[in-house]
């Protein structure tokens, strides 16, 4: 990176600033120091508010004892926001039964008040999600996910007609089954996939990349279950620690069915088949 960086971010005695991989979102930088490596996340031509939400997740996972990157500063250099870490250092093996651990230590984590939401919106790349606190969970999943992302796919050109109609009747049963369902607002991760989780190298699991929310639990479970990562010790040992409720299987698929139509929205045609399996699957359960 350009001196400027290396000049303006507030750490001493820098070395040199190198590219990793950091995701499909952001820019992201190993910052060696004489004492210490950190992290750096870059989002050219966006304001600091832009991180405002993960600085928040990472600061409630701080308070909830959830082992994560802790926060270091956040900031501008030339109209460019970035986000600076703690460096968490990879092992190369870890247990899924403590992975299912932490993850449930988190969702019992739960907004004090009994709303749900974020005081924060949701920035992405490609679409941001209104996390107005509501009483209900209907109100966040269906009203400010589902709905937003459906019109994002009419107006992308990515969803005709018949797909809008399918997507009412999916609508419907969703609306219906939590409507059945009691659900409590715990601090979810919002993002939960297989490459948003790590170990170190003690072993121990640690989560990153927050996209911070009070949900359902199950929203955080569903996410895993779409592209792999997590295997069956980790869903047994997040069920003794933190028992699941009847029916969870059927509300899982609302949560994939999300996640598949974010991955439309982002890489396009690739995931409709994906969608419309996910559709039919909870039009016909």
């Amino acid at each position: 990176m350009k001196e400027q960086w290396q000049s303006q971010l507030p750490l001493e005695h820098i070395e040199k600033i190198t590219p990793v991989s950091g995701g499909d979102v952001n820019e992201a930088f190993r910052v060696e120091t004489t004492q210490e490596p950190y992290f750096l996340l870059v989002q050219r031509g966006r304001s600091k508010t832009f991180f405002d939400a993960e600085v928040a997740g990472l600061d409630l996972f701080e308070q909830a004892g959830i082992t994560a990157p802790r926060v270091v500063d956040n900031g501008e250099v030339n109209g460019d926001a970035y986000l600076l870490l703690t460096f968490l250092n990879e092992g190369t093996q870890g247990s899924q039964t403590e992975l299912g651990k932490l993850v449930a230590k988190m969702h019992s984590y739960q907004q004090p008040e009994g709303k749900f939401g974020f005081g924060l919106p949701y920035e992405g790349g490609d679409i941001s999600f209104d996390n107005s606190w509501s009483d209900h969970w209907k109100t966040i999943f269906v009203e400010q996910r589902l709905d937003h992302l459906k019109e994002a796919l009419v107006n992308k050109g990515l969803w005709a007609d018949e797909d809008v109609d399918k997507y009412y009747k999916v609508r419907a049963v969703i609306v219906n089954a939590l409507d059945k369902h009691k659900s409590k607002p715990s601090l979810l991760h919002g993002d939960l996939w297989g490459g948003n989780y790590m170990f170190l190298e003690n072993g121990d699991p640690a989560l990153f990349d927050p996209a911070p929310l009070y949900g359902d639990r199950e929203f955080d479970l569903g996410i895993t279950t779409v592209f792999g990562g997590f295997t069956q010790d980790f869903y047994h040992a997040y069920d003794k620690h933190y028992p699941l409720s009847n029916g969870v299987n059927e509300r899982l698929e609302f949560y994939r069915l999300y996640l598949l139509m974010v991955h439309l929205l982002k890489f396009g045609g690739m995931y409709a088949d994906s969608v419309a399996r996910s559709m039919d699957k909870i039009i016909n359960h």
